[in-house]
Protein backbone atom coordinates (compact mmCIF):
# COMPACT_ATOMS: atom_id res chain seq x y z
CA UNK A 1 0.00 0.00 0.00
CA UNK A 2 1.62 3.35 -0.95
CA UNK A 3 0.53 6.81 1.03
CA UNK A 4 0.03 9.69 -0.50
CA UNK A 5 0.13 13.14 1.03
CA UNK A 6 -1.99 15.60 -1.36
CA UNK A 7 -0.66 19.56 -0.92
CA UNK A 8 -2.17 21.80 -3.04
CA UNK A 9 -3.69 25.32 -1.83
CA UNK A 10 -6.79 24.85 -4.00
CA UNK A 11 -9.79 22.25 -1.78
CA UNK A 12 -11.45 21.30 -4.73
CA UNK A 13 -8.17 20.37 -6.10
CA UNK A 14 -7.36 18.35 -3.08
CA UNK A 15 -10.95 16.65 -3.44
CA UNK A 16 -10.60 16.37 -6.86
CA UNK A 17 -6.99 13.97 -6.68
CA UNK A 18 -8.66 12.20 -3.46
CA UNK A 19 -11.57 11.23 -5.57
CA UNK A 20 -9.52 9.88 -8.46
CA UNK A 21 -7.06 7.88 -5.74
CA UNK A 22 -10.17 6.79 -3.93
CA UNK A 23 -10.76 3.48 -6.16
CA UNK A 24 -7.44 2.26 -6.35
CA UNK A 25 -6.51 -0.63 -4.16
CA UNK A 26 -3.09 -0.21 -3.61
CA UNK A 27 -3.03 3.66 -3.27
CA UNK A 28 -3.91 5.06 0.34
CA UNK A 29 -4.42 9.03 1.15
CA UNK A 30 -3.45 9.59 4.22
CA UNK A 31 -3.06 13.32 4.71
CA UNK A 32 -4.14 16.73 2.78
CA UNK A 33 -2.67 20.00 3.40
CA UNK A 34 -2.75 23.46 2.14
CA UNK A 35 1.14 24.73 1.72
CA UNK A 36 4.41 23.39 2.45
CA UNK A 37 4.83 24.54 5.82
CA UNK A 38 1.70 22.84 7.03
CA UNK A 39 2.96 19.50 5.31
CA UNK A 40 5.58 19.72 6.81
CA UNK A 41 4.27 20.55 10.03
CA UNK A 42 2.17 17.26 9.24
CA UNK A 43 4.38 14.16 7.75
CA UNK A 44 6.68 13.43 11.79
CA UNK A 45 3.08 11.94 12.71
CA UNK A 46 1.45 11.15 9.62
CA UNK A 47 4.56 9.23 7.34
CA UNK A 48 3.72 9.48 3.74
CA UNK A 49 5.70 7.88 1.17
CA UNK A 50 4.87 10.01 -2.32
CA UNK A 51 3.88 13.83 -1.71
CA UNK A 52 1.41 15.02 -4.69
CA UNK A 53 3.01 19.03 -4.41
CA UNK A 54 1.60 22.14 -6.32
CA UNK A 55 4.40 23.74 -7.41
CA UNK A 56 2.27 27.53 -6.96
CA UNK A 57 1.18 27.68 -3.46
CA UNK A 58 1.57 30.61 -0.41
CA UNK A 59 3.35 30.39 2.48
CA UNK A 60 5.68 27.68 1.55
CA UNK A 61 5.98 27.11 -2.50
CA UNK A 62 6.61 23.71 -4.28
CA UNK A 63 10.49 24.25 -4.92
CA UNK A 64 11.23 25.77 -1.53
CA UNK A 65 8.84 22.58 -0.17
CA UNK A 66 10.79 19.94 -2.20
CA UNK A 67 14.41 21.17 -0.59
CA UNK A 68 13.01 21.13 2.35
CA UNK A 69 11.52 17.94 1.98
CA UNK A 70 15.06 16.57 0.58
CA UNK A 71 16.66 18.01 3.38
CA UNK A 72 14.15 16.96 6.24
CA UNK A 73 12.69 13.55 5.07
CA UNK A 74 14.95 12.39 1.96
CA UNK A 75 12.94 8.57 2.41
CA UNK A 76 9.61 10.62 0.59
CA UNK A 77 9.07 10.92 -3.05
CA UNK A 78 7.89 14.26 -4.28
CA UNK A 79 5.83 14.43 -7.48
CA UNK A 80 4.74 17.49 -8.83
CA UNK A 81 1.50 18.62 -9.89
CA UNK A 82 0.95 21.78 -11.32
CA UNK A 83 -0.18 23.87 -14.41
CA UNK A 84 3.46 25.89 -14.80
CA UNK A 85 5.37 24.37 -17.90
CA UNK A 86 8.29 26.56 -17.90
CA UNK A 87 11.46 24.19 -18.62
CA UNK A 88 13.48 26.22 -16.35
CA UNK A 89 11.22 25.73 -13.24
CA UNK A 90 10.84 21.88 -14.19
CA UNK A 91 14.53 21.85 -14.14
CA UNK A 92 14.78 23.47 -10.78
CA UNK A 93 12.03 21.32 -9.37
CA UNK A 94 13.88 18.38 -10.51
CA UNK A 95 17.48 19.65 -9.59
CA UNK A 96 15.98 20.52 -5.77
CA UNK A 97 15.15 16.72 -5.35
CA UNK A 98 11.44 16.11 -6.84
CA UNK A 99 10.87 12.85 -8.59
CA UNK A 100 8.44 13.51 -10.90
CA UNK A 101 6.54 16.72 -12.68
CA UNK A 102 2.86 16.14 -14.08
CA UNK A 103 0.76 18.42 -15.77
CA UNK A 104 -2.95 19.14 -13.82
CA UNK A 105 -4.22 18.48 -16.70
CA UNK A 106 -3.07 15.43 -17.55
CA UNK A 107 -5.16 12.02 -17.71
CA UNK A 108 -6.14 9.89 -14.52
CA UNK A 109 -3.89 7.00 -16.35
CA UNK A 110 -0.89 9.41 -16.69
CA UNK A 111 -1.10 10.42 -12.63
CA UNK A 112 -1.86 6.88 -11.53
CA UNK A 113 1.69 5.97 -13.92
CA UNK A 114 3.67 8.67 -12.33
CA UNK A 115 3.06 7.82 -8.91
CA UNK A 116 3.86 3.94 -9.75
CA UNK A 117 7.15 5.25 -11.26
CA UNK A 118 8.59 7.80 -8.36
CA UNK A 119 7.34 4.98 -5.61
CA UNK A 120 9.59 2.62 -7.71
CA UNK A 121 12.06 5.43 -7.72
CA UNK A 122 12.74 6.46 -11.15
CA UNK A 123 11.82 9.86 -12.14
CA UNK A 124 8.89 10.97 -14.59
CA UNK A 125 7.91 13.76 -16.83
CA UNK A 126 4.62 13.97 -18.16
CA UNK A 127 4.10 13.35 -21.89
CA UNK A 128 2.78 16.83 -22.69
CA UNK A 129 5.17 18.38 -21.52
CA UNK A 130 8.22 15.83 -22.94
CA UNK A 131 7.02 16.48 -26.05
CA UNK A 132 6.76 20.26 -26.03
CA UNK A 133 10.34 20.32 -24.83
CA UNK A 134 11.49 18.18 -28.01
CA UNK A 135 9.30 20.73 -30.67
CA UNK A 136 11.16 23.25 -28.91
CA UNK A 137 14.61 21.74 -28.78
CA UNK A 138 13.99 20.52 -32.77
CA UNK A 139 13.08 23.60 -33.51
CA UNK A 140 16.02 25.40 -32.20
CA UNK A 141 18.34 22.66 -34.27
CA UNK A 142 16.47 24.03 -37.40
CA UNK A 143 17.30 27.49 -37.04
CA UNK A 144 20.40 29.50 -38.86
CA UNK A 145 23.42 29.72 -36.11
CA UNK A 146 23.67 33.32 -36.60
CA UNK A 147 19.87 34.05 -35.88
CA UNK A 148 20.22 31.69 -33.14
CA UNK A 149 23.33 33.41 -31.87
CA UNK A 150 21.88 36.80 -31.95
CA UNK A 151 18.50 35.71 -29.96
CA UNK A 152 20.85 35.50 -27.15
CA UNK A 153 21.35 39.18 -27.00
CA UNK A 154 19.34 40.69 -24.09
CA UNK A 155 17.04 43.93 -24.77
CA UNK A 156 19.78 46.27 -23.30
CA UNK A 157 22.43 44.92 -25.90
CA UNK A 158 20.73 44.80 -28.62
CA UNK A 159 19.49 48.81 -27.87
CA UNK A 160 23.70 48.99 -27.81
CA UNK A 161 23.91 47.40 -30.77
CA UNK A 162 21.32 48.57 -32.91
CA UNK A 163 23.70 52.31 -31.37
CA UNK A 164 26.97 51.07 -32.33
CA UNK A 165 25.92 50.63 -35.75
CA UNK A 166 24.52 54.46 -36.17
CA UNK A 167 27.83 55.26 -35.58
CA UNK A 168 28.01 56.26 -32.10
CA UNK A 169 30.69 56.06 -29.90
CA UNK A 170 30.96 54.63 -26.84
CA UNK A 171 31.17 57.97 -24.78
CA UNK A 172 27.92 59.21 -26.81
CA UNK A 173 25.89 55.83 -26.05
CA UNK A 174 26.50 55.80 -22.32
CA UNK A 175 25.01 60.00 -22.48
CA UNK A 176 21.99 58.75 -24.65
CA UNK A 177 21.69 55.54 -22.53
CA UNK A 178 22.12 57.51 -18.94
CA UNK A 179 24.93 54.63 -17.95
CA UNK A 180 28.52 54.62 -17.64
CA UNK A 181 30.85 54.27 -20.11
CA UNK A 182 32.39 51.12 -18.29
CA UNK A 183 28.79 49.77 -19.07
CA UNK A 184 28.93 50.41 -22.32
CA UNK A 185 31.97 48.84 -23.01
CA UNK A 186 30.99 45.66 -20.86
CA UNK A 187 27.66 45.18 -23.14
CA UNK A 188 29.55 45.36 -26.45
CA UNK A 189 32.24 42.93 -25.12
CA UNK A 190 29.09 40.47 -23.92
CA UNK A 191 27.66 41.07 -27.45
CA UNK A 192 30.89 40.19 -29.45
CA UNK A 193 31.03 36.94 -26.97
CA UNK A 194 27.59 36.12 -27.63
CA UNK A 195 27.48 36.52 -31.16
CA UNK A 196 31.17 34.75 -31.11
CA UNK A 197 32.55 37.52 -33.75
CA UNK A 198 36.01 39.05 -33.22
CA UNK A 199 35.51 42.97 -33.85
CA UNK A 200 32.81 45.46 -34.22
CA UNK A 201 33.06 45.61 -37.80
CA UNK A 202 32.21 41.77 -38.13
CA UNK A 203 29.38 42.50 -35.45
CA UNK A 204 27.78 45.18 -37.79
CA UNK A 205 28.28 43.11 -40.69
CA UNK A 206 26.53 39.79 -38.79
CA UNK A 207 23.70 42.15 -37.70
CA UNK A 208 23.02 43.78 -41.32
CA UNK A 209 23.09 39.83 -42.71
CA UNK A 210 20.54 38.71 -39.97
CA UNK A 211 18.44 41.68 -40.29
CA UNK A 212 18.64 42.75 -36.56
CA UNK A 213 18.96 46.63 -36.96
CA UNK A 214 15.89 48.80 -37.23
Amino acid sequence: MSRIFLVDDHTIVRDGLRALLASEPDIEVVGEAGNGQELLDRLPTTPADVVLLDANMPVLDGLATTLRLRAEFPQVRVLILSMLAHERYIGQLFDAGASGYVLKSAEKGEILVAIQTVIAGRQFLCSDLGLNMLRKVLAKDDEPEEATKASRLSRRESEVLQLLAEGLTTNEIAEKLFTSKRTIETHRQNILEKTQTKNTAALIRMAVTQGLLD
